[in-house]
């Protein structure tokens, strides 16, 4: 049970917003009931909470999970293969709506793993997939991830332009 529960922009449906809670005699802490003021531009923010109520509608529908890991195992194993084929040496994964992508022949389960990949490989593929239209997350340390409004055209595309970008990475 933890004295102290934060939560970021997840809660916001992915805008800019913060919570946090824990137990009573924390909470008693903060105005008016204790002496801490606490505030903020963006607590309770109208849009935010909106987007994060909408998010949770939308994630409660059946098979929404089923979909967000068939999507993104189809963006990474598509990478992977045709990195493969491309001839670099390759490992990567993906949980639900999350992926990762690593320029080494070695599994990655570590920091220090990762520590030993090809960034420099990495760092090129990230610039030539922007020239291809495709925004990933900019550091091999920073997962990747699907949402429920990517259609299988968005992975397709993906993929073709990965195609392209990895035969002459």
């Amino acid at each position: 049970m933890p004295d102290l529960t934060t939560l970021g922009k997840i809660i916001g449906g992915g805008l800019p917003v913060g919570a946090y809670g824990g137990r009573r005699d924390i909470m008693a802490m903060v105005a008016p009931s204790g002496p801490m003021y606490q505030a903020g531009t963006l607590s309770g923010n109208p849009l935010a909470m909106t987007a994060g109520i909408k998010t949770l509608e939308l994630l409660q529908k059946p098979g929404t999970y089923d979909y967000l890991d068939r999507i993104t195992g189809q963006l990474i194993n598509g990478l992977l293969a045709i990195a493969k084929e491309a001839g670099h040496e390759v490992t990567g994964g993906h949980i639900s709506g999350m992926f990762g992508l690593f320029f080494t022949g070695n599994s990655v389960h570590s920091y220090e793993d990762a520590k030993t990949c090809d960034t420099a490989k990495f760092a090129r593929f990230h610039r030539g997939m922007l020239e291809h239209g495709v925004y990933l997350a900019p550091s091999q340390y920073e997962a990747g991830f699907t949402s429920v409004a990517h259609r299988d055209e968005d992975i397709e595309r993906t993929l073709a332009a990965a195609a392209l970008v990895l035969r002459n990475l």
